[in-house]
C-alpha cells in the first residue's frame, strides 16, 4: 500500500499475549483497517483517533491524526487544516468501502484530544481536533455510538473492529516524554507535509 507524508498503513502487526490475539499497533498519521478478528491500539494524547466500522460485517479501521497548527477557522472549507482533516478520515473510510464495508452501515467511537501538549494548549490543539473529527463524521452522517474526547489526560485505546469494542486507559503518570516528543514531532512533520489509570469499556 503507498504511503504519503500524511497518512500511511501501519507497519507494526504482532501477536499481543495479554489478550490472546493478533494485533496492529498506530502511531501519528497512521491507520489500520482489518476484516479479521484482531485488535487495533494507539496512545493518544492532542491527538484524535477514529474507531470506524460496519456494524454488519464487523470491517472496521481506526486512524490517528492532528490538524496542523496552521489556521485555526474550523468554518473554512479552504483551510489548510481542514483539508489535512478530511483527509486523514477520507482514507479510513475510503480502505473500508473497498474492503467491502457499506457506507450505510457506519459507525465510530471516537477518541482522544487531551490538553497534552502544554507549549501548545494556547491554541486548543486537542479541542480543536475533537471538534473537527465530530463535525467531519456529523457531515458524513455517520453516527458516532461512542466517544471519550478532551480532558487532559492522555489515552491508550484498544479497538476490536469485529466486535466493536474498546477499552480506554487513561494515563494519569506518563514514565517518560516519549507520547508528547512523538505528537511535537509529528506536529512539526504535519507543519512541511502536503496536505496508568483505569479502564473504561465504550
Amino acid at each position: 500500500m503507498s504511503k504519503t507524508n500524511a497518512e500511511q498503513f501501519a507497519s507494526n502487526v504482532y501477536y499481543d499475549r495479554t489478550f490472546d490475539c493478533d494485533a496492529a499497533k498506530i502511531l501519528p498519521g497512521e491507520y489500520y483497517f482489518t476484516p479479521k478478528d484482531m485488535m487495533i491500539v494507539t496512545v493518544l494524547g492532542s491527538c484524535v483517533s477514529a474507531c470506524i466500522r460496519d456494524r454488519v460485517n464487523g470491517i472496521g479501521g481506526m486512524n490517528h491524526f492532528m490538524l496542523p497548527y496552521g489556521g485555526t477557522d474550523l468554518d473554512s472549507p479552504v483551510s489548510a487544516s481542514m483539508r489535512y482533516g478530511t483527509y486523514a478520515m477520507e482514507v479510513l473510510i475510503n480502505e473500508l468501502l473497498k474492503a467491502g464495508a457499506r457506507r450505510e452501515n457506519l459507525e465510530a467511537k471516537v477518541f482522544g484530544g487531551g490538553s497534552v501538549l502544554r507549549g501548545f494548549n494556547a491554541i486548543n490543539v486537542g479541542e480543536r481536533n475533537s471538534d473537527f473529527v465530530r463535525a467531519y463524521l456529523k457531515l458524513e452522517n455517520i453516527r458516532v455510538v461512542a466517544e471519550d474526547l478532551n480532558d487532559i489526560h492522555p489515552r491508550k485505546v484498544y479497538y476490536f473492529p469485529r466486535s466493536g469494542k474498546v477499552l480506554v486507559k487513561k494515563l494519569k503518570q506518563l514514565n517518560n516524554n516519549t507520547l508528547v516528543n512523538r505528537e511535537q514531532d509529528y506536529a512539526s512533520r504535519l507543519q512541511s507535509a502536503p496536505v496508568s489509570g483505569d479502564v473504561d469499556l465504550f
